[in-house]
């Protein structure tokens, strides 16, 4: 058996026999979330517009998700490129209605909450990224 590596000792030299790479070399691993359909219909919205379908969602069940809808109607992108933006508002139509019909059974309220959250942090990660430059005149003219 051999001896585990102390504490104060890093994995390459407990075992010289890996040809003495350098600690900080390493594989650099790329982790993607694989999204479902209606997952991934959510639209990327300006960061107000997704903090009052959040709003919405949290004291509405499927309000927020409906209105947001209408945001891929004005041009807000989401995760489906290949299909068309008809497909995509379907998509959040059908996402708002199974919130406010499972809403009886608190299912559909929670759902609707954490769909308003999804909304908040898409529209951070576009801030964050640089990219809502076009997203924020689009849905401008819209409102």
């Amino acid at each position: 058996m051999d001896p585990s590596p102390k504490d104060g000792e890093s994995a390459a030299a407990a075992e010289p026999s890996r040809g003495g790479a350098a600690p900080s070399s390493g594989v650099v691993v790329q982790v993607r979330e694989k999204k479902g359909p209606l997952r991934a219909a959510i639209p990327y919205m300006p960061f107000p517009v997704a903090v009052i379908c959040l709003f919405l969602n949290t004291f509405v069940p499927g309000l927020g998700t409906f209105v947001s809808a209408f945001t891929v109607l004005c041009g807000a992108r989401t995760d489906l490129p290949d299909r068309h933006m008809c497909c995509v508002f379907w998509l959040n139509i059908a996402a708002a209605l199974i919130q406010i019909l499972t809403a009886i059974v608190m299912v559909g309220w929670i759902m609707s909450i954490f769909w308003g959250m999804d909304m908040v942090i898409l529209a951070m990660l576009i801030l964050s990224h640089g990219k809502g430059e076009p997203a924020l005149r689009i849905m401008s003219y819209c409102l």
